[in-house]
Order: C-alpha cells, then structure tokens, then sequence
C-alpha cells in the first residue's frame, strides 16, 4: 500500500477505503527527532523566517519521508498552504487539493469529497463501510476524553496523545485500536485524581514540549483539548458528509466558541489557555475568544519546537496561582 500524507485532518475513511496509509504530515514533524533541523533545511531551502513553523516542517518532513503524494487543505487551515503545493509541486510531489466550504455548504463539502473518492478511486458503500470501521476506534477514544474529565484519571498529554492520533489513526488503523484498548483497561483501573485546577487547551496543538506535564506540576490540569477532541470526531453521526460538518476547526470561530463554550460547562473548567502558532492568522481570533468567553485566559505563542522557556513558566505559574486563589476564595 502506498503512503498520502495530508497537512491536516481531512476525510480520512477516504484513503482507507482506497487501502492507502494515511500521514498526518504534522504528526511526522512534531514527533521527529530532527524536527528543529527540519525547519532549519525548509530556511536553507528559502522559506521566510517569519513562515509557520508547522508549514516549514511539512515542506522538509514530505522531502525527507519519500512520500510522493500528499492532499493540501486549502480552505480551513492555514493560509500558506496553497503556496507550500507548489513549492512542493516544483519538487516532484503529486499534490491533490481538498477545500473545506466556507459557508459549511452541506453540497459543496460534499462536491470536494466526491472529488477526492473520484481521484482515489472509491465510492460511497467502500467511504462508509471505512466509516463504520473509524466510528469504532473513534468511540474509545472518546472514552478516554470522559476518563480524563469526569472520571479524572487521564493526563491532559495523554488525552492530547490519544485524540490527536485520530488524524490518521498512526498510519495503521489496527494497531492503533490496541493501544488504545490496552490504554483503556490500564486507566480505567487507576485511582482518581486528587483536586486540581481544570483548564481547557484551545487552539492547535501545541508545538511546544513539556506543557502538560509542567502544568501537572503546579497542580493544574488540562481536562478539554478543543482542537484534538475535534480530530476525533467528537459527534455521533451516520453521515459522514455532517460528520465533516460538525467538525469545527475548519470554519469560522463562532461555531467553535459555540461548541468550547458548552465543553466548559460540562467539564467545569476553571480557566483556559489559548495557544496561538507565531506568523499565523489565527492569532487574530485570540480577540474573539477573549470576548465571547468569561473565564480567565492565558495566551501562550510558540514558533518553533522547544522544550518551555523560563518566561513562559513563570507566566504558567502565575495563572495557575491566580486561578487556585480565586478558587479558594470562591469556596471561603
């Protein structure tokens, strides 16, 4: 079977239906060993400083995999995507746009789909019967998301961990499934954990290491991640054309606001960090965040991988403090 990597969640069940290995091109850069080096060779190679890390990874990471096709999000993602195509084009990569509707159009998402199952070769009965297949895997992670929030026996990172892998399912749909499942039974025995402060992560992933467990710490943690939460298709649905619908994180911010401000709620979230990449356009949508939501916010900007710098700690530590005295004051 051959390798598609894409540079975002797209309709995976797709590529499994036409028996391709789907690359979620992020997955590969982040947990790379070279990943300061391969954005240093996408500047070697001419890419601006001020470029999103993630797009100067996803250059060098395609060149450095072998893999020789690769579908682009050019509509709900990031706005450099159309111009890493044709730099990677120019390198004899086979790109395939795909193109999320901006209005959520339910014929136009549906048109693009069409589009990718023409170019792969499959039709709906093998798109949903792939469907069926993920919708399992997909239900246990969502088990992991209630163990992590209402049970509180997983980590933020390994909520993060579990629901970002749903991308692409670690390129072996499978195997995947058993770690999970191994998962499962080894957190589902495990003692709750004591009080802590409950934050929500919003935002991309973060291309930053070391926060979870830093926060873990200050006796902080992070019982809702927004955008890995929507790569696992949080929401029961046989269509998969309203599946991909539903999921937020390509379209405007208010239908995310929408769904963030009902998983606050449930989750009883005490305070939220918004992680925002540096050079990227989303960073505007921090202002939005800022006025739709009341609780406290802590914005934090990464641009390249790094282990926390000193600033950034202490700026951790002051939130959670802050957060930990409002708290006991509430309950005085």
């Amino acid at each position: 079977m051959s390798r598609v990597g894409f540079t975002t969640t797209i309709p995976v069940e797709i590529l499994i239906a036409a028996g391709k290995i789907p690359v979620d091109l992020n997955n590969i850069f982040i947990t790379s060993d070279r990943s300061g080096q391969l954005i240093e060779e996408a500047e070697v190679a001419g890419f601006p400083r001020n470029v999103c890390g993630w797009i100067k990874g996803i250059y060098a990471t395609v060149l450095e995999s072998g893999i020789g096709e690769m579908i682009a999000v050019t509509e709900g993602d990031c706005s450099y995507t159309k111009a890493l195509m044709e730099v990677l084009s120019m390198a004899g990569i086979r790109v395939v746009p795909f193109a999320y509707p901006i209005d959520r159009n339910p014929q136009s998402l549906k048109a693009e789909m069409e589009k990718l199952m023409d170019h792969f070769g499959v039709g709906w009965p093998e798109v949903n019967s792939a469907k069926e297949r993920l919708d399992a895997i997909r239900r246990k992670v969502r088990e992991i998301d209630r163990l992590t929030w209402q049970e509180n026996k997983v980590t933020g990172e390994e909520n993060h961990y579990f629901q970002v892998c749903t991308s692409d399912f670690n390129s072996d749909p499978e195997a995947f499934e058993k770690a999970v499942d191994a998962f499962l039974g080894e957190a589902a025995a495990r003692r709750s954990f004591g009080r802590q402060i409950r934050l929500a992560y919003l935002g991309v992933p973060p291309i930053l290491s070391e926060l979870y467990p830093f926060l873990e710490t200050l006796g902080a943690r992070v019982v809702l991640n927004e955008t890995q939460r929507q790569f696992a298709m949080p929401y029961e649905t046989t269509d998969i054309v309203e599946q991909y619908l539903r999921y937020t994180y390509p379209y405007d911010i208010f239908h995310r606001i929408a769904d963030i401000q009902l998983e606050i709620a449930q989750r009883q979230v005490d305070g939220v960090i918004h992680y925002v990449q540096s050079f990227c356009f989303r960073q505007i949508e921090d202002m939005v965040i800022r006025k739709k939501l009341s609780l406290p916010i802590l914005t934090l900007e990464g641009d390249k991988p790094a282990r926390l710098d000193a600033r950034t700690r202490i700026r951790l530590e002051g939130f959670v403090e802050m957060l930990a005295d409002k708290q006991a004051m509430a309950e005085d």
